[in-house]
């Protein structure tokens, strides 16, 4: 999942325990599905894999540009459905079934359309509650995949008409966020509730073969993609290699699925000498996995060049794991002085940095730190659902 994704994961897996009734809208082709508390249930044991999905029917097969995998996805959300409407009708639907004074959170940064914003107010005390993760779209458009910073506008065009309350990751995504939306002409109450940090148990069993490695090595976990900065990490690697023995030379473990508009990236990877040596790309692990590989690394590095909250880093310093990243705002929020933080435009200074890490590691000698105690779903819904 992206980081997005597990906080939407969160979301529905506590507003189907809390008290209040629970309720799940779901876009499809045509129309929208409502899911009663049961149904979320029911299909929240198919994201988590404890319940495979089913076929798909005949009637999904006929969006044949949707993936395999949504036709499937598609097929089991049908069967589990309370209502169906179309688009234009899902006022009408939301009425039928659903109590006045019913919030709606918009989780991630898609589906708040027209339809759904409308569809909502048509019932009488209904409110919005708006999700944004960052302005990244905005701060860095040449690095968005194509369409996708014109969908972000009218997105945060529809948070300043209609959200009754925003919710921000952090003061730093707050900032940002309501300066652009003063562009729209209203800002909306907003508020900041820090993400909670998943501890996955180690599930060594679950690496692939030859990880861990023997010697010191580091993970950089997160999607390849522009922002990320990963050019950096090779060129670092590449001046270590220069002037450091090849038994000195730590590992780089770079963990994440493809990006987009990479190809910078990807070409000096591909080409790379260090590729397989001392650079390595490991794609589609666990949770448990990376879990796994965090407890014996020398360290992380983070050298994004923006981040809405950076998950992966607060994951790294809740086990203990040395932390070298960016020196975002974001960071210094949420991690205060656990981190070292290096500029991206300091390579010498990365350098050093993993370096001597590096040696600590290999020494038995991890510099100490004091402990890190990372925010908690717990105190973020209850701070949450106290305002909605």
């Amino acid at each position: 999942m992206t980081g997005v994704d597990r906080v939407e994961r969160a979301y529905l897996g506590a507003l189907i325990a809390s008290d209040v009734p629970a309720y799940g809208l779901i876009r499809t082709p045509i129309g929208f599905l409502l899911l009663d508390e049961s149904g979320l249930k029911k299909l929240l044991a198919k994201i988590d894999g404890e319940v495979p999905w089913g076929p798909a029917s005949r009637f999904a097969k006929v969006f044949s540009k949707l993936p395999a995998e949504l036709q499937r996805a598609l097929t089991d959300a049908r069967k589990l459905a309370l209502a169906r409407s179309t688009r234009r009708g899902l006022g009408r639907m939301l009425k039928r079934h659903l109590p006045e004074r019913t919030a709606y959170f918009n989780t991630g940064h898609s589906n708040l359309t027209d339809y759904v914003t409308a569809g909502v107010k048509a019932l009488r005390g209904s409110r919005i509650v708006v999700f944004v993760h960052d302005t990244i779209p905005l701060e860095f458009p040449h690095f968005q995949r194509d369409g996708s910073v014109e969908r972000f506008k009218l997105f945060l065009g529809r948070v300043a008409a209609k959200a009754d309350l925003v919710i921000y990751n952090s003061r730093a995504t707050q900032q940002a966020a309501e300066a652009q939306l003063a562009h729209y002409g209203r800002v909306p109450k907003g508020m900041v509730a820090h993400l909670g940090v998943d501890m996955t148990e180690p599930d060594r069993a679950a690496l692939p073969e030859g990880l861990p490695f023997g010697g010191p090595y580091f993970l950089c976990v997160g999607t390849i993609e522009p922002r990320k900065n990963h050019l950096l990490l090779i060129d670092v690697w590449e001046q270590m290699e220069k002037q450091t023995p090849p038994q000195d030379l730590p590992q780089l473990l770079i963990c994440g699925q493809r990006g987009w508009k990479n190809d910078e990236f990807f070409f000096r990877f591909e080409n790379s000498r260090l590729k397989g040596r001392f650079i390595h790309e490991v794609s589609r692990l666990s949770d448990g996995a990376i879990s796994a590989l965090l407890e014996d690394a020398a360290g992380v590095v983070f050298p994004s060049l923006a981040e809405g909250y950076g998950l992966p880093a607060l994951e790294a310093a809740a086990r203990g794991v040395p932390v070298i990243c960016a020196d975002l705002p974001v960071y210094k929020e949420v991690l205060g002085d656990i981190p070292v933080y290096a500029s991206v435009n300091d390579s010498y200074l990365w350098i050093r940095r993993v370096l001597s890490l590096a040696e600590s590691k290999r020494t038995g000698q991890r510099p100490s730190r004091e402990a890190f105690a990372p925010p908690t779903w717990d105190a973020h819904f209850n701070l949450v659902l106290s305002e909605t």
